[in-house]
């Protein structure tokens, strides 16, 4: 969950790595740290907090050095101190070593090196780690790349880590199984990343590694070999994001330019794959399982967070067009049942970062027991992109703000997409129908324009009156129920106020206990075949007094006369009217992060990328 860095070349390292960990912050951490190598030594700085302040607490002192390796912690064994912020030296202080991960064994191993004489300045489980790597290369008189090939065969969890080495004035040793590792190719230059981020600014070509493999990080070489010593030849990509991708761009927060991003990001998603005019669907991904997806026995959407949101609306849509069982399954949840799984299923796994380890341990899983894997992410070349059997991008560019919303959007596309050519391949949809849907998507890039256009003012203000708020209930019936889940979610990242999503049908079962003139009700109340139930419970929280807020769609009267507060939508069909309702909600929960005081990109205790239990 942690943001790494390295580099090695003829530059000044140290800029690189400072730059690149900014780079990195919407991962979420709580501390930074660099090693560099000084020639006769390596010098650690580590700090908790902010790279900002590793900054200003190295200020004065020497970087002089061509290689080093930075890190941004996001704490799991030790609380965000000083002490237990990354790199971490080995007793000898020969090697320094950050660590992304967890190391499960990690409490045996360091049980073993105690009686050893070994000691520990932190309570993490990556000083054990690196202790126990120049504990085999002392007793076995033998190279750091040999070293970490042993120790990695008897670690139990996941990893990526980068090693300097006294030893080695000039090589970075780098490897992961679990969490994600990208080496830019440069000029006489190597930059390595948890994503590819920190390099943009320096080169176009990366290479992805691989779980198990190893890499050995030199100025002008690059050697990958798998945890058996056998040479593998990098596969080099040519990257076609943008530094500009990662930059604010006026605004004054990434969320608040994502969140305006996405009438381009929902074109990009439907660009070269949908043709109103012909009547058409282009997916290269469907296509290639066509007939598993025709005889599937069901499909399971496995998914964290707001993907899983995202899977739950799929859900609700490919079994009313394409009339298929599907389930929708956390993924923490699902990898550690035993689920039936069989070779008659397909496995739908969305995930922005494509590197989300629950879910690429569920489908690990789930590879074995024969199912299909169909992969939905927005990262090119992520984890979850290279197991699956087929997949699509989401085409959202990258996502610098924690909470997540232009990849969510673009989620939904693909998946409106993917079930139509599913229900047109089956045959289970009608021509009328479909060609209707296909145009309301069309449309939606232009009608996410005019609600940020034409409600942002109106949304900021409503924003503002609630802000104080200490409690939110979000209802929603059908098509905008996990709306209301996710607009709940949003309001919990990014302003720090309880929030709950709920069915709207099931606000008597429960839910309205907590109804009083103090509570903000908002009511995702687009015009549907629900409409009139919706408005009866408007209705039930304005007679005990709750104040409502509703996402209502254009011309819909009886819902704006009832509500205090309304987010106008362009009226389309009740399955594409969720890809708009969303809308008003995340700037709602923006500006209440805002009016709060508080740091909406990078919300307290969250990591963009999960890559640790």
């Amino acid at each position: 969950m942690c943001g790494i860095v390295g580099y090695v070349g003829s530059n000044l390292a140290y800029p690189v790595i400072i730059d690149g960990l900014k780079k990195l912050e919407y991962r979420g951490y709580d501390s930074a740290g660099v090693a560099l190598h000084m020639g006769n030594s390596i010098e650690v700085y580590k700090k908790e907090g902010k790279v900002a302040a590793l900054e200003e607490s190295v200020y004065g002192k020497n970087v002089q050095a061509t290689i080093g390796i930075g890190h941004t912690r996001w704490a799991t064994h030790g609380e965000p101190s000083d002490r237990n912020a990354h790199p971490h030296y080995s007793n000898s202080k020969n090697i320094a070593m950050i660590h992304n991960g967890i190391i499960e064994n990690y409490a045996q191993l360091k049980s073993e090196l105690l009686q050893k004489g070994y000691t520990f300045k932190s309570d993490t489980d990556s000083e054990v780690l690196v202790n126990f790597i120049e504990d085999i290369k002392i007793n076995n008189e033998c190279s750091l790349e040999e070293a970490v090939r042993i120790a990695l065969k008897r670690v139990v969890g996941a990893y990526v880590i980068l090693l300097l080495d006294k030893d080695l004035p000039d090589t970075i040793i780098a490897a992961r199984k679990g969490s994600p590792l990208v080496i830019g190719v440069g000029e006489k230059a190597h930059y390595l990343g948890s994503d590819a981020s920190p390099m943009l600014a320096y080169t176009k070509e990366v290479v992805y590694i691989n779980d198990y493999e190893l890499a050995i990080v030199r100025p002008d070489e690059l050697i990958l070999k798998n945890l058996g010593n056998e040479r593998i030849t990098p596969f080099v990509q040519k990257l076609d994001m943008e530094l500009a991708a990662i930059e604010k761009g006026g605004f004054d927060h990434f969320m608040l330019k994502e969140i305006f991003e996405q009438p381009q990001t929902i074109f990009d998603s439907l660009r070269g794959r949908m043709d109103a005019e012909q009547q058409s669907i282009t997916l290269s991904g469907v296509d290639k399982i066509a007939e598993k997806f025709l005889s599937a026995n069901r499909i399971i959407i496995v998914a964290c967070g707001t993907s899983w949101h995202a899977g739950l609306l799929a859900e609700y849509v490919i079994e009313e067009l394409c009339r298929i069982n599907v389930e929708v399954e956390y993924a923490s949840e699902f990898r550690y049942r035993n689920p039936i799984i069989t070779d008659q299923d397909v496995i739908i796994a969305i995930s922005q970062s494509g590197e989300t380890a629950d879910t690429l341990v569920a489908l690990e899983n789930a590879k074995k027991q024969g199912a299909t894997i169909f992969g939905l992410v927005n990262v090119v070349g992520s984890s979850i992109a290279r197991m699956s059997d087929a997949g699509a991008y989401t085409h959202a560019g990258p996502e610098i703000g924690v909470a997540s919303t232009k990849a969510f959007t673009a989620q939904l596309t693909v998946l409106y997409l993917i079930a139509l050519k599913i229900a047109q391949l089956k045959g289970a949809i009608e021509a009328t129908l479909f060609n209707r849907l296909l145009a309301d998507l069309a449309n939606v890039p232009a009608y996410v324009k005019e609600i940020l256009d034409d409600q942002h003012a109106v949304i900021q203000a409503i924003a503002k009156k609630y802000s104080d708020a200490r409690d939110f209930l979000y209802l929603g019936r059908g098509y905008n129920f996990p709306i209301a889940l996710e607009g709940a979610l949003k309001l919990k990242e990014v302003s720090y106020i309880h929030a709950e999503g709920y069915p709207a049908a099931e606000m008597k079962h429960g839910p309205i206990a907590l109804v009083d003139e103090q509570l903000p009700v908002v009511f995702v109340a687009t015009k549907d075949s629900y409409h009139e139930k919706i408005i009866s419970n408007i209705q039930e929280i304005k007679a005990r007094k709750g104040k409502v807020i509703a996402v209502v769609s254009h011309g819909d009267i009886v819902a704006t006369e009832l509500a205090d507060d309304v987010m106008v939508v362009p009226q389309v069909h009740e399955i594409i009217a969720p890809v708009l309702s969303v809308i008003p909600l995340q700037l709602l929960s923006y500006y209440i992060g805002i009016y709060r005081g508080l740091d909406v990109d990078k919300p307290r205790n969250l990591a963009k990328s999960v890559t640790v239990e």
